[in-house]
């Protein structure tokens, strides 16, 4: 008998047509899709476990899952077997085997990156709706990077978070935020240790009323200062963003 071994597999997904990661009563999710795949190509009920729960229509190019099977595959070759029984808006870029006791979330070492993306210009792009958030008023990219300037650090970020938000520990790490155009396009990418429930959303939608003149960059100070989820701008809308990379200092 094959002994029980732990698979690491780096995922993908364009989270357009699904309720989210993680499996929910009232909604097909991309976890629920994996758990089916993975089940039938090994034989056994298998439950993955995801490194991050993305929310409904935000997407992945490396969000991280773990399962443990005692199928004979190899573990670099459930990649490709994956990739055959899943949609193509899910897509397993990876597989390996790690040791029994590695898990994807609860760590100290975790560096995640998100990037939000903006369709800035006077009318949509049909093309670009399900990967960009739009906005058709002029943005100024310097103004915009002033005011993340302040978010970088170690921050008491309860005034971007949503309310909801059931945690007693609201300090995260952010450790860059970097803002550029490329045509059209307006990209934030932010990297730190963690993010709170809707966090990078809200400075996406926050960074985007400075970039539109309504905040001072000096305001993202202020908003930090008085930990008050209203100070903050709106929760930005979720196919602007994309978790681009999670990694582990092992």
């Amino acid at each position: 008998m094959v002994h029980m071994r732990r698979i690491r597999l780096t995922v993908a997904y364009d989270g357009t047509d699904y309720c989210g990661w993680q499996v929910q009563p009232n909604g097909i999710t991309v976890e629920e899709v994996l758990n089916k795949a993975v089940s039938k190509l090994t034989g056994e009920d298998i439950h993955v476990i995801g490194a991050s729960r993305t929310d409904s229509g935000v997407h992945a190019l490396g969000n991280v899952a773990v399962f443990d099977t005692r199928s004979s595959i190899p573990p670099e070759r459930m990649a490709y077997a994956l990739n055959q029984r899943l949609p193509e808006d899910i897509v397993i870029v990876k597989s390996e085997e790690v040791p029994a006791e590695w898990h994807p979330r609860y760590r100290d070492d975790i560096t995640k990156t998100y990037e939000y993306h903006i369709y800035n210009a006077r009318v949509p792009d049909p093309l670009k709706r399900r990967t960009c958030a739009f906005v058709s008023f002029p943005m100024d990219i310097e103004k915009m990077r002033a005011g993340a300037a302040y978010l970088v650090g170690e921050h008491d970020f309860v005034s971007f978070c949503n309310v909801r938000t059931n945690v007693e520990d609201t300090v995260r790490t952010v450790n860059r935020i970097a803002i550029w155009q490329d045509g059209a396009e307006i990209v934030m990418e932010i990297e730190g240790n963690g993010f709170l429930y809707n966090m990078v959303r809200i400075i996406a939608g926050t960074l985007i009323r400075v970039g539109r003149g309504f905040y001072e960059p000096e305001k993202v100070k202020e908003i930090l200062e008085t930990k008050k989820r209203t100070e903050a701008g709106i929760t930005a809308p979720p196919q602007g963003l994309v978790l681009k990379e999670i990694r582990y200092g092992e």
